[in-house]
């Protein structure tokens, strides 16, 4: 089904899923497509301050070249309009060496987090966008040129998953360097996801949000919590039962980040481990951990001070519970709850 026309790119984190008994593993035991991944069970995951990049806690966005000597400013969205290839490229569709100069790809939109389109009159999709190019637009109102370098497709559950190798074209020195990084410094995938966020912190109502502007679309960096939702399992193109998990996934992007006050702030660090479940079915609760918080969309509805913050937090005319993290939480509007060791 067609969805937009129009879209915005956006970076999260690598999470494998461990169903059954397994024991949860530590960091780096398990190596993932970029390089690295985090070990879960059905939910429990070390996670981080990042929500779209490789340090979104900090300054950077998507990766951390986009502050770097090259190219100052932070990536905010990416234009569905105006991609084109370029060059001279190897084109799967046409099965030969073809010469563009600036050729336009017509009506670009996602289905899930595969592009499609329209090119010379024949419909293009998946891995013809590998080489395509398009316009990013950066945080202080200019834009910058992005490339899909490579395009993967996701495998058996994750069939519906499309990973992109992106490059952007630094001004200062005209090569190309990857917009997002693994926690080694090696490139990492993205995943496109419709809409975009806003980056800002301590926003109430505002930091952390998610858009739904069929204009543009975010490249989720693989590692960061928008991609790391995605991993859990909450797709925010997909349903479960007839629910969408839309709201789901922004649910879980403020958990993630232990965003409290869904003001965009942050309040956990690298290497702290939460369990993370639902009453969709998604995530089930293996864990005989502490209750930390119940999540919806705009921050946590109530947390406990068994939390993963290193200094006390206070949220702003911040909702009144007696009981937080209670089984019947879920039937009246909680989307996730948390708990840690």
């Amino acid at each position: 089904m067609r969805a937009s026309r129009w879209c915005r790119v956006v970076v999260a984190a690598v999470g494998v899923v461990a169903c059954g008994g397994e024991t949860p593993v530590q960091p780096d035991a398990e190596l993932g497509e970029t390089g690295w991944s985090l070990g879960i069970q059905n939910g429990a995951n070390l996670n981080g301050a990042n929500l779209n990049g490789s340090d979104l806690n900090g300054s950077d966005l998507n990766g951390s070249d986009l502050n770097g000597p090259y190219l100052s400013g932070m990536l905010v969205s990416v234009d569905y309009a105006g991609a084109w290839f370029e060059g001279t490229q190897p084109v799967s569709w046409l099965g030969q060496w073809t010469t563009w100069q600036q050729a336009q790809v017509e009506d670009v939109w996602l289905e899930g987090s595969a592009f499609h389109g329209w090119y010379d009159g024949r419909p293009i999709s998946g891995q013809d966008f590998a080489q395509a190019h398009f316009l990013g637009n950066l945080g202080d109102g200019s834009q910058v040129e992005l490339r899909v370098d490579a395009v993967t497709q996701g495998t058996g559950a994750n069939a519906d998953v499309w990973t992109y190798q992106v490059s952007y074209l630094a001004p200062a020195d005209g090569q190309w360097y990857p917009i997002c990084r693994n926690a080694s410094g090696q490139p990492a995938a993205a995943i496109a996801v419709e809409g975009f966020w806003d980056y800002r912190q301590g926003m109430p109502g505002v930091g952390g949000r998610k858009y739904d502007d069929p204009r543009v679309f975010t490249f989720a960096c693989e590692g960061a919590a928008i991609a790391k939702c995605i991993r859990f399992g909450y797709k925010p193109w997909a349903s479960v039962g007839g629910v969408s998990l839309a709201a789901h996934h922004q649910a879980c992007t403020r958990l993630i980040r232990a965003d409290y006050c869904g003001d965009g702030t942050s309040h956990t660090v690298n290497g702290q481990w939460v369990n993370v479940y639902d009453a969709v079915g998604v995530q089930q609760d293996t864990e005989t951990w502490g209750t930390e918080a119940e999540w919806g969309t705009d921050g946590a509805l109530c947390f406990t001070d068994h939390n993963r913050a290193h200094a006390p937090v206070t949220c702003a005319d911040a909702p009144k519970k007696a009981q937080c993290g209670t089984p019947d939480a879920f039937s009246t509007g909680t989307l996730l709850q948390s708990e840690t060791p």
